[in-house]
């Protein structure tokens, strides 16, 4: 049987024995939409990219958040159908493998776990910081060796947490959505109500469904937009790699990827309606380079004495996606080992908790050093890590959407609903990040447009870092496959048939 006549149904575990697995069943599907939601800790993208939107597309800020859904949308169809066939935690890196050969599937998982390693100690710090706000305790947030000796400890308490259990993860995730949730629509609320009621403190402005126009402000600022756009949906997934740990494993996973991103639109629009409503363009976009700042300064504005209710929701988001962050990059690592395409010790699952301890403590720790290095370099430093996870984002999601038509490719002709959902939606995905990627690339070269604007080799820093961590992974792999070359022996596949016959709906 050739390479492209071989199908296969899904992975094995690998030489570990079955009481050695991940706990089935250990979570529903409404645990898992949570888990997906809180991992794009939606509070903290709001309150990171709002001003920067606004600066570029004024009112019409809401227009380019929901264009940037669709591609998140696409995307998520992707993860669904490759879900349906072939349920591994490592998803990205699995289902590229099985379509598109070894090479490009280990640089998937590359992406995924690095974007954990950058996001972490960011999403730790941003909690820290928040919370300290809310307490009342300024003097704290503002110095550097407290927050990031808390940053250090809520890392190692989430990466415990993960470690314990999965059911333990999805309880707390559970209170803290709905914290955020709440507190969200709170603050909503009362900025539109001030709004129409005339008692704005700052330059109000009436909303309009004219604001959903994306292309209100013309290509170029609709491009930039995009750009944060991105970022604002990415996490959703991390309901996907829970696969093997969620209850019917074969769709409430990839359906909750699918409605994480519908919730996030509806929050995303509501919030951010309220936000452009109350304060005005000129304000958001005079403080765009504050960042998530800015939320405290409109808390204050908007909820007077209650501001620690929006201060506690970027908290609780920030704190709920640090921990979330760390399950796509701990269960793709432990995919990769188990496959041979890393150390075989990532692929140690505990025997009590049934969960990757190794893995997910390697993710904490390079998450912490990285940190840790990065912020004695400077603090625009750290924001440039982050800039540079548009790259790796938009890398792996183009990937999986052109996997997914590679997979299925032999049926994508069978129907319509398959040549639609299944083929063209997912290309059409993964088309919109490969030239967000491009765009991303030609914005990061210019140093100008970096945190502190400085140069790097003649480059942006973030654009310096994200090929770093391009040619680290290269690098890694190509030792890899001189130590242990069994993962390089798999060969590309199609979609069993039965599976796709039982798959469809």
């Amino acid at each position: 049987m050739n390479d492209g006549d071989r199908a296969e149904a899904g992975p094995t575990i690998g030489d570990a024995g079955p009481e050695e697995g991940l706990k089935a069943n250990a979570i529903g599907f409404l645990d898992a939409l949570v888990i997906g939601l809180n991992s794009t800790s939606p509070a903290y993208s709001l309150a990171a990219v709002i001003g920067p939107i606004v600066a570029l597309a004024g009112i019409y800020a809401p227009g380019v958040m929901l264009a940037s859904f669709v591609p998140m949308l696409l995307i998520a169809a992707a993860f669904y159908y490759l879900n349906k066939v072939d349920q591994d935690c490592g998803t990205t890196f699995s289902w590229v493998t099985r379509a598109m050969g070894p090479w490009a599937g280990w640089l998937g998982g590359w992406a995924i776990t690095m974007t954990g390693v950058l996001v972490i100690g960011s999403l730790a710090d941003v909690a820290v910081h928040f919370g300290l706000l809310a307490a009342g305790l300024d003097d704290w947030a503002a110095n550097q060796i407290v927050r990031q000796t808390l940053t250090v400890v809520v890392i190692l308490a989430m990466t415990a947490v993960c470690v314990i259990g999965t059911e333990l993860s999805a309880h707390l995730q559970d209170v803290l959505i709905l914290a955020q949730v709440l507190f969200l629509l709170v603050f909503a609320f009362v900025a539109i109500y001030r709004v129409y009621a005339g008692t704005s403190t700052l330059d109000e402005i009436e909303p309009s469904l004219t604001w959903l126009n994306p292309f209100g402000a013309g290509g170029a600022a609709l491009t930039g937009g995009l750009l944060l756009g991105v970022f604002i949906y990415w996490g959703w997934e991390s309901a996907v790699n829970l696969t093997e740990e969620v209850e019917d494993s074969a769709t409430a996973p990839g359906k909750a990827g699918i409605w994480s991103t519908l919730v996030l639109l509806v929050t995303y629009l509501s919030v951010g309606f309220a936000i452009v409503a109350y304060a005005g363009t000129e304000f958001l976009a005079k403080n765009a380079g504050e960042e998530e700042a800015v939320f405290a300064v409109l808390a204050h504005e908007v909820m007077g004495g209650w501001d620690w209710m929006v201060l506690l929701a970027v908290c609780t988001s920030a704190l709920a996606s640090t921990q979330t962050t760390i399950i796509p990059a701990s269960r793709t690592a432990l995919s990769m080992a188990r496959r041979h395409a890393l150390p075989p010790h990532l692929a140690h699952i505990h025997p009590r908790f049934h969960t990757p301890e190794v893995s997910t403590w390697w993710v904490a720790g390079i998450a912490i050093a990285w940190y840790l290095i990065v912020n004695q370099i400077s603090e625009n430093a750290l924001l440039d890590s982050l800039t540079a996870l548009s790259l790796l984002i938009a890398f792996y999601y183009a990937l999986t959407g052109v996997a997914c038509a590679v997979y299925y490719r032999r049926h994508l002709l069978e129907n319509a609903h398959n040549f639609f959902l299944i083929g063209v939606g997912p290309l059409v995905g993964a088309g919109l990040l490969a030239w967000l990627l491009v765009e991303s690339v030609v914005d990061m070269s210019d140093p100008r447009n970096s945190a502190g604007g400085t140069s790097w080799f003649g480059l942006g820093p973030p654009l310096v870092i994200g090929i770093g961590i391009a040619a680290l992974g290269v690098l890694l792999m190509c030792f890899w496959r001189v130590r242990d070359g069994r993962f390089w022996q798999e060969r590309r596949s199609v979609v069993d048939p039965a599976l796709v016959r039982g798959a469809k709906g």
